[in-house]
């Protein structure tokens, strides 16, 4: 038999020559000019068109409540008057436009000003002495070796998260006020008791030391779960070459926390002009305007209260503004020092 008459075999016959039109893993329209694993934005679409229902919902709310009411900042600009309409959204096209000079009323208020230095010496102490610990209580539990005691420490760190500014400040008073545990005790001994929620001059460290109460074992979750990526090989191997438990802390702990103290140092900075509404105007009574007047305490009485809306517009937009510069400063500086911060380079 000749080799021409040689019947191709069934899996030589059905098996087609793979094309660059045929190829399943190339991209419909890819010639190979494209690199591979680079698919089109119709396909990766497709391929994700579940995840992306999935986050539709919370992409709604954001837009609901966080992007579209920046359109009301126009009211800024505005002398607003919510009854010129029986639609206070219809008032904002009613109004009249008075350009810049809410912004000049804010600047040449001297009360302005004392707000903005309050807010940033509390944001100052905050960020020295509160932002520091959530760190040292994650290292602490991390070094628990039973899990059992490590999960009752973490439900007794997270607690006070749960309770509210209310609560928070009539347990601080029932201790350090006048009529406190501490007060007492010291006049059933014959020394002279103090008030300390009263006092404008310890006022900072007071709501200072009541954050660090209330979130610090809440800000501990973050960093205990960028602690239990790291390997145990790193442990184990530092351990054999002779580090000890506070050489292995310095070299293997702390530089897997040093990305995720970065990225929330840098929104810390950002949120530097809200320092606790609801708990300073609790204690606002109690130690004065001078102590625990900030920003947001000035926006709300000077602006809301009175129903000067477009002054309190004015103040916000300059918080938001500020705001924002913060934390592409506080971005910027996180990456000379080599971090990815909020985003990439």
């Amino acid at each position: 038999m000749s080799h021409s008459t040689v019947p191709r075999s069934r899996t030589e016959a059905k098996t087609p020559e793979k094309t660059p039109a045929t190829d399943p893993e190339r991209p419909a329209g890819d010639k190979g000019g494209k690199r591979a694993g680079k698919l089109s934005l119709r396909l990766r679409f497709r391929r994700d068109r579940t995840l992306i229902l999935m986050t539709l919902p919370a992409l709604l709310l954001v837009l609901v409540f966080n992007y579209i009411p920046i359109l009301g900042n126009v009211v800024a600009f505005q002398d607003y008057d919510p009854y010129l309409s029986e639609n206070g959204f219809v008032a904002i096209f009613e109004s009249p436009w008075i350009g810049f000079e809410q912004f000049e009323r804010i600047f040449a208020d001297s009360a302005f000003w004392h707000a903005v230095r309050n807010t940033f010496v509390l944001f100052f102490l905050q960020l020295v002495l509160y932002f520091p610990i959530p760190v040292m209580l994650a290292l602490l539990i991390n070094s628990v070796v039973r899990p059992r005691v490590r999960a009752i420490a973490q439900a007794i760190m997270y607690l006070p998260h749960f309770f509210s500014w209310v609560l928070v400040v009539t347990v601080f008073m029932q201790i350090f006020g006048g009529a406190g545990i501490i007060a007492q005790t010291l006049r059933e001994h014959g020394y002279e008791g103090f008030d300390l929620m009263t006092n404008p001059e310890v006022f900072k460290y007071l709501v200072t030391a009541e954050t660090i109460w209330k979130d610090a074992g809440w800000g501990i979750i973050v960093f205990l779960a960028a602690l239990s990526a790291v390997s145990n090989d790193l442990y184990e191997a530092a351990a054999m070459d002779g580090a000890g438990r506070w050489r292995r802390m310095w070299h293997i702990t702390l530089p897997a926390l040093r990305p995720v103290i970065a990225l929330l140092l840098v929104l810390r900075v950002g949120d530097a002009l809200t320092v606790g509404f609801e708990q300073l105007l609790l204690q606002r009574q109690a130690v004065g305007v001078e102590a625990s007047e900030v920003l947001d305490t000035y926006v709300w009485w000077n602006g809301i209260r009175n129903q000067d809306f477009s002054y309190a517009a004015a103040a916000g937009l300059i918080k938001g503004v500020v705001g924002l510069a913060l934390v592409l400063t506080a971005n910027k500086v996180a990456h000379l020092m080599g971090e990815q911060g909020v985003y990439k380079k």
